[in-house]
């Protein structure tokens, strides 16, 4: 006998959330359709994981918005070793210290580094944007960036040790996330305050869940100034850190840029 679906009272929930509520039900099965979007989310959930960082596209379109560009890599040689050695992913390879070591920079207030993670789709889809967003509020307190980093098989603690051979005060690394099955496109933003190889993850404050669907890239800037800002005013980041973006201006004249923090919206992701 063929069973028809029967619908799930809780339907109307379906339009506030992109999770898997309310799929309904064909006898005690899941229904063909909502099968066959699990199946398609799975799919895309490991092409991200899978999909290799377009660094020519990612470089061009840096440049394009104004930005100076130094690409490097970890000691992960390739894509297979990067998901079975996460170690070697917060190293550095030979060829990119070599490349650090003839290139000492200090002039700068924050280091920007864009790494693929585990997820390149996030990187491509809103990492150099976000850039753009986050840049006025910088240039208005007076802030100066680094080069750009385009950082291959990477995990969030390689921001340490390129930061520290940049003497860099203090580094942003944006990341794809480890990707769900509604949230293949998650781009993560990890602040560390004084960068260097043994770095805690509870000395660095993260921004998560940065996408179209998740946080938007408005107010994931605003929040990412407001950390910058309060770590310099604190000399530290991480949980002496506490994130107050939503209920008050960015101190000092990076509220210049704007008066009152945007709208509170959901963000939850999940770190590299």
């Amino acid at each position: 006998m063929r069973t028809a679906a029967q619908p799930d009272p809780w339907t109307e929930l379906r339009q506030h959330t992109t999770a898997r509520i309310a799929i309904g039900s064909s006898g005690n099965s899941m229904p063909t359709e909502e099968l066959l979007r699990f199946g398609v989310a799975h799919a895309q959930a490991r092409d991200a994981v899978h999909c290799p960082l377009d660094t020519d596209a990612m470089r061009l379109e840096l440049v394009q918005q104004g930005f100076d560009v130094l690409e490097l890599e970890s000691a992960a040689p390739d894509r297979a070793t990067y998901l079975r050695r996460p170690d070697l992913g917060r190293q550095l390879s030979a060829r990119s210290r070599e490349t650090l070591r003839v290139r000492l920079e200090s002039d700068f207030d924050l280091l920007c580094v864009i790494g693929d993670g585990l997820s390149a789709t996030a990187v491509h889809q809103s990492a150099a944007a976000l850039l753009v967003e986050l840049r006025p509020y910088l240039d208005r307190a007076g802030l100066r960036i680094g080069p750009v980093v385009l950082a291959r098989q990477a995990r969030v603690a390689l921001g340490d040790p390129i930061g520290e051979a940049l003497n860099a005060p203090s580094v942003l690394m944006l990341i794809g996330e480890r990707p769900g099955l509604s949230s293949p496109d998650s781009l993560g933003g990890y602040f560390t305050w004084a960068p260097r190889p043994g770095r805690a993850d509870s000395e660095r404050n993260c921004v998560s869940n940065i996408r179209q669907q998740g946080l938007p890239l408005t107010e994931a800037a605003y929040r990412l100034a407001w950390l910058i800002a309060a770590a310099r005013r604190l000399g530290g980041s991480g949980v002496a850190l506490k994130d107050e973006s939503r209920a008050s201006p960015i101190a000092g004249s990076l509220d210049t840029h704007r008066d009152t923090p945007p709208p509170a919206s959901s963000a939850s992701g999940t770190q590299e």
